[in-house]
């Protein structure tokens, strides 16, 4: 499995920095966005480091599949199953953590 030393979300995904965990299994950790822009905003990350969300589509396709079945799950769980999904890549965007990760935003109704 591949980690980078350096990476906020893979500190987190070993346990050196705290978290509010929502998921885990084998190949993903899933948890609470620590500066929410919805009434549930989770993080879902796979355990492997990769840079954006381009990289994980091109290595690991099976793994971008199973974080979206785990957007929907927690969609349906938190809020009638709608959610908005979220990958930001590259500084411009937004990303600020290069570590793929899909904000998963849900609990109420969202604006456009």
């Amino acid at each position: 499995m591949s980690k980078s030393e350096d990476c906020l979300f893979c500190k987190i995904i070993d346990g050196r920095i705290p978290s509010e965990k929502v998921y885990e299994d084998d190949t993903t950790y899933a948890f609470k966005d620590i500066n929410p822009k919805a009434k549930v905003h989770v993080l879902i990350v796979p355990k492997d480091h990769y840079a954006n969300v381009a990289e994980l589509a091109a290595a690991d396709p099976a793994e971008l599949a199973h974080i979206v079945g785990l957007a929907q799950g927690i969609a349906d769980k938190e809020f009638s199953g709608a959610y908005r999904l979220v990958f930001n890549t590259g500084l411009d965007a937004g990303q600020t953590v290069f570590h793929v990760h899909a904000h998963v935003l849900t609990g109420e109704k969202l604006d456009e």
